[in-house]
């Protein structure tokens, strides 16, 4: 019994830890747009996709239609940049 509870809370950190966000500086790599970490070893097309689609998230469309249906890398980084910079929850106070 002890055994399966020491495997459950081991588990369980394990996990917890193994999985949050890892902050990468950008000196080393990590590419940032509005504050938000999106990764390393970005190609610049897929850097452009992300600005536009953040671009297009918080209201103002800007998408770069030959990019998006010829360059997959912008593309992806058009809908990640719009996915992970809008505002999914907006609370209004009374």
């Amino acid at each position: 019994m002890k055994l399966i509870k020491s495997t459950i809370v081991i588990g369980s950190f394990l996990l917890l830890n193994g999985c949050g966000p890892s902050n990468v500086p950008e000196k080393e790599g990590g590419y940032y747009h509005n504050n938000i970490y999106f990764g390393k070893d970005l190609s610049p097309s897929y850097k452009k996709g992300i600005k536009d689609g953040c671009t297009t998230s918080n209201g103002r469309y800007k998408k770069s239609h030959y990019l998006f249906n010829n360059d997959i890398k912008y593309s992806d980084g058009w809908f990640i940049g719009r996915n992970k910079c809008r505002h999914l929850l907006v609370l209004e106070s009374d």
